[in-house]
């Protein structure tokens, strides 16, 4: 899903009843729509073969594109000029394809068999992790290195084919989707949701990709959608959610929402399907050696009890987050580290059970649509060490102290409880100083290191007002720095 394109439809705002009868501005966005199929085995041997057709794809257009980069290196390890090397080829989608179609007579005579879209999946992929790969390279990508794309296995990578032309539409009993050259699909579910908002003219498929996960095939229909803009139950209401292991998160309001921990919970039925899949004989590709049939229906039973997990943590952190946002105006959440908390041997199998990324992602679409707003606290902002009742900021509080207890007016209560109770006083000075204050971590400092030193001081006995360094000089005032906080409307 993506983030709500506002635009007036056609040319002006106009107003539409939603099922809550709430009247409000139509907003376009992309929205993904995902049924199972149920597949004969005639139908799943097709689909496999346009799966396989768009991997052969990629690593023609790969073998390629690493053959012309080989060439250019060793022929600068010569000493040839830069502007005599050999000339590179194109990463663009429209080249690879060009390229594909004069070639694809010898290195696929089937493939007439597969739909033109298989082809295009396999060289779209590719364009798009190149270039990823080289905005990674020069820095003009955020987040962590992206590595040189590899070759696709039919073992090990995951059958999918996507389909931008042609027919895509669900069927009159809503209970069957028409693909090109798959024809018919019978869905395991009904598409009734989907059928009447494209009866009704709200709804448009841009897409639709066929996928295997945990050994059933799903369908996803990204389609272009007009929403009518809700307005939450509460709009005035301002609620903080400190997210965590023990507890999915706490509210401000004093509510715990439990923490099923799935992926606990089936731990002990993977061990046993893993021990099953190991005593197999697994495939050996350096001695030529297949997996037997045993093995692949005990690989099959453990990605089962996989999907299992990632089935139902989506389910319950939809209905959460779903919850927050239609009956709170203001979500607070924090911006937490998770790939950091990942390294933590000891809490990253929880943190990852959490999904604490996932939560914050669905509350950020998800308050678009329901007219809410979602306010991000600056990763350093002090929430936890800061006093809900009076602001004093502790210098330290480690991770067992799980009841806060503060020196200055003796208040104690739950750690969580009282993180997100600074969370929603968050949002109100937010509400009052749109430019809101700068969050800083205990020792006063915008953020841990940077690479011309450190921007913490150090800090003395005393307690400072939350907000601010935290830090006491010795004429015994304290010192207001700014700090970040991000605001999404």
């Amino acid at each position: 899903m993506r983030t709500p394109i506002r635009s007036p439809c056609r040319g002006e705002p106009s107003s539409e009843r939603g099922r809550s009868g709430y009247r409000g501005t139509v907003v376009k966005t992309l929205q993904a729509y995902r049924f199972a199929l149920d597949l004969s085995p005639r139908q799943e041997r097709a689909v496999l073969a346009h799966a396989g057709a768009a991997r052969v794809a990629h690593n023609w257009a790969l073998a390629r594109v690493k053959a012309v980069m080989s060439q250019r290196a060793a022929e600068r390890t010569y000493g040839v000029p830069d502007e005599l090397l050999s000339p590179p080829i194109s990463w663009s989608l429209p080249s690879l394809r060009k390229a594909w179609n004069a070639a694809k007579d010898e290195v696929a005579p089937w493939w007439a068999e597969c739909s033109k879209e298989a082809f295009n999946t396999g060289l779209d992929a590719l364009a798009r992790a190149l270039k990823n790969w080289s905005d990674s390279r020069k820095g003009a990508r955020k987040g962590r290195a992206v590595g040189f794309p590899r070759f696709k296995s039919r073992r090990r990578s995951t059958p999918t084919v996507r389909f931008t032309t042609g027919v895509m539409r669900i069927e009159a009993d809503r209970g069957h989707v028409v693909l090109p050259r798959l024809g018919a699909l019978r869905l395991h579910e009904s598409a009734r949701k989907l059928a009447r908002r494209l009866e009704a003219g709200t709804a448009r498929i841009m897409s639709a990709t066929v996928r295997r996960e945990g050994g059933r095939w799903f369908v996803s229909f990204t389609c272009e959608v007009e929403r009518a803009v809700r307005a939450p139950a509460r709009p005035g209401s301002m609620v903080g959610v400190d997210l965590g292991v023990k507890h999915l998160a706490v509210l401000s309001t004093g509510e715990r929402v439990a923490n099923p921990r799935h992926l606990v919970v089936a731990a002990r039925r993977m061990r046993r399907l893993a021990r099953a899949v190991s005593r197999c004989v697994t495939p050996d590709r350096r001695v030529r050696r297949v997996g037997s049939n045993r093995w692949a229906r005990a690989q099959q039973e453990l990605s089962r009890a996989h999907a299992r997990v990632v089935g139902l943590r989506r389910d319950g952190l939809h209905q959460f987050t779903t919850r927050l946002t239609r009956e709170h105006g203001t979500v607070v959440v924090e911006d937490l580290n998770v790939a950091g908390m990942l390294r933590n041997r000891r809490l990253a199998r929880h943190v990852a059970d959490a999904s604490f990324a996932e939560v914050r992602r669905q509350l950020t679409y998800k308050s678009e649509w329901n007219g809410g707003r979602l306010v991000t606290a600056g990763r350093w902002y002090p929430s936890s060490k800061t006093c809900s009742g009076c602001g004093a900021v502790k210098t330290k509080l480690t991770l067992a102290e799980r009841t806060y207890t503060c020196t200055a007016c003796g208040l104690s209560l739950d750690r969580d409880l009282n993180a997100a109770l600074n969370l929603a006083a968050l949002a109100r000075e937010v509400t009052d100083d749109r430019s809101g204050r700068e969050s800083l971590n205990g020792r006063g400092a915008d953020q841990k290191t940077r690479s011309r030193g450190q921007v913490a001081v150090k800090r003395l006995p005393g307690t400072a007002r939350a907000g601010q360094a935290g830090t006491v000089p010795p004429q015994g005032g304290t010192t207001a720095q700014r700090s970040l906080l991000s605001t999404r409307r």
